[in-house]
């Protein structure tokens, strides 16, 4: 797995219009983490697919028109079963942690990357997710070095009170466990 040009060699590409520029490409700082499915505890309809690329048929869930106007995406989308999408090019802006704020600084799609988990706040994660989710942070971690252990995050804790995912059912000392350092050791639990 690599990333040439701002795009992940192993997702499937899709692109999405909801991206723009970023203020500066040096800056890529932060990886947030989030959950989606659509329609709400629903998997594998292709519906997030569409939602990012302001395809979604309004009357194909009640749900839809209630989200209908809004205009989202996220770099990444990890499946239930591993499979990945790429939206937007990581070196561009997607637009997916709304207002936010982390260690004081605003506006947090500036400089970081988003990846969607497909889940909810309250339904475990699948084996292939956090698997799929930790080779991938590797990755990125090995292209955007300003990523550190400690500027990866929830989007509830770049939110809070406005968003909660990826929720109480994410497993971050899992996560944290399949992480390994620079020299491919697997991190020491913290």
């Amino acid at each position: 797995m690599k990333i040439t040009n701002g795009r992940l060699d192993t997702a499937l590409w899709v692109p999405s219009p909801n991206f723009g520029p970023r203020p500066d490409t040096d800056d890529i700082s932060l990886l947030v983490i989030h959950n989606i499915s659509l329609p709400p505890g629903q998997y594998g309809s292709g519906c997030v697919q569409r939602f990012f690329c302001n395809q979604l048929d309004t009357a194909q869930h009640p749900y839809f028109e209630t989200i209908a106007d809004l205009q989202v995406s996220s770099h990444l989308f990890i499946e239930r079963d591993g499979a990945i999408t790429q939206f937007v090019s990581f070196d561009d802006r997607a637009w997916h942690a709304g207002q936010s704020q982390f260690c004081g600084r605003d506006n947090c799609n500036d400089y970081s990357i988003g990846i969607e988990l497909e889940g909810t706040d309250t339904e475990p994660y699948t084996d292939a997710q956090y698997q799929q989710l930790a080779v991938v942070t590797e990755c990125i971690r090995q292209h955007y070095r300003k990523i550190t252990d400690e500027r990866i995050t929830g989007h509830e804790d770049i939110a809070p009170g406005r968003k909660t995912d990826p929720g109480p059912a994410f497993d971050w000392t899992r996560y944290r466990a399949l992480l390994v350092t620079a020299d491919g050791r697997p991190e020491e639990k913290k």
